[in-house]
């Protein structure tokens, strides 16, 4: 069987969740698969060595043009050239027109909701991806023999909205086995000084989608500094100083800002690292359709937070404190009662080491694997 698999952003510097999902689900793939042949459809940039070679992995670069072009023109026609038995898309979207028949991951539906803030907030970017979205996924995901998605909780939404059956999945992501409890007082000494990390903070993972919930995290970090006597500072990754400056003011803390600290863009095998050294890791997402995150903060031994919406309860079990998220006193509160209660906080952390090792990419890709088969054998029967 040859499976193609698209990695369009793969080799960009800057690689986001879906994009680690891909990568990890064929380093896996890798492992554990010797017999099947493999095709990686990517877009050339500059990180050009991020997949390792492997003898039954071969790697097309399709210049291909902006998005839609690569993705509508260039991927299924190199598919077709390539003799692939399927095609694997990984980011939401796929061809409309593919002679070749499609799986197709479906993150989320998150830009198909009627939720005024997720449409109305968010970058020109973001909203320009998202009317994308709404445009193609439908239509492929009536095309695609098999449509997966990362949670239960998703693949419920996904069944509601689009009314799907049997070819609707859920496998859950998994976290990177590098993301762990980081001891060696020599690599946390060189994070800090990398990334000028404070001696101590909280740590943010949040950006300008209006699902990170940013707003709300903020105002719950400036309250509890201003009634706490022990001061922090907030750790937050690729955040733009300009869209920060906004947020503070409109939330009425624009005093708060010398107590954020801005590393600029993190390098994945760096954030176990930094995450190891916060004393509170802070994921109140308003929506996830699973919440990576949650186990990348619980497998680096510290305490987490996160919402009691959408994906987040069926990741975090009761190994997370878990708040309302349009609740900024609720955030407050959590913080108060991890950075206040050592027997919790211990407690919170034991739960989550124990949580992360649940989920595993090689389990995932693993799931995806004997979907493959299931379709190439589908495939074989009706032809």
């Amino acid at each position: 069987m040859k499976i193609g698999i698209e990695g369009q952003r793969l080799y960009r510097k800057k690689k986001h969740g879906m994009d680690m999902v891909a990568l990890e689900l064929i380093k896996n793939l890798q492992v554990i698969d010797k017999e099947n042949e493999y095709v990686i459809f990517v877009k050339p940039d500059v990180d050009n060595t991020c997949i390792p070679a492997a003898d039954n992995f071969k790697i097309v670069e399709l210049a291909g043009g902006p998005y839609p072009t690569w993705e509508q023109y260039a991927l299924p026609k190199a598919a077709k050239a390539e003799g692939c038995d399927l095609l694997h898309c990984t980011s939401n979207t796929g061809p409309i027109k593919s002679s070749v028949p499609l799986v197709t991951i479906l993150h989320d539906i998150i830009y198909l909701e009627s939720v005024s803030i997720f449409k109305k907030a968010g970058t020109w970017y973001q909203k320009l991806g998202n009317m994308y979205r709404r445009w193609i996924v439908p239509p492929v995901v009536r095309k695609s023999k098999r449509v997966a998605t990362v949670s239960n909780f998703e693949k419920n939404r996904i069944k509601n909205f689009m009314g799907l059956g049997d070819n609707l999945v859920a496998i859950h992501n998994g976290v990177g086995e590098h993301f762990t409890q980081i001891t060696d007082a020599k690599v946390l000494a060189e994070a800090k000084v990398k990334y000028k990390l404070p001696d101590r903070f909280m740590f943010f993972l949040g950006n300008t989608d209006p699902k990170k919930n940013t707003p709300n995290v903020l105002k719950a970090f400036a309250d509890f500094n201003a009634a706490s006597q022990e001061k922090y500072k907030l750790v937050m990754l690729d955040y733009e100083e300009n869209a920060l400056r906004k947020i503070l003011t409109d939330i009425g803390h624009p005093e708060i800002r010398e107590d954020i600290h801005l590393t600029g863009y993190v390098v994945n095998t760096d954030l176990p690292a930094i995450i190891s050294q916060c004393k509170v890791f802070l994921y109140p997402s308003l929506r996830e359709s699973f919440g990576i995150p949650i186990l990348e903060g619980m497998a680096c031994g510290v305490p987490v937070i996160t919402s009691n919406t959408s994906s987040m309860p069926e990741i975090a079990g009761d190994a997370a404190l878990i708040v309302d998220p349009h609740k900024s006193g609720e955030i407050t509160a959590g913080i108060e009662k991890i950075l206040s209660d050592d027997d919790y906080r211990e407690k919170l952390c034991r739960k989550g080491l124990e949580r992360a090792k649940l989920f595993s990419w090689k389990n995932m890709a693993k799931e995806y694997l004997k979907l493959y088969h299931e379709v190439y054998a589908e495939e074989k029967n009706l032809n």
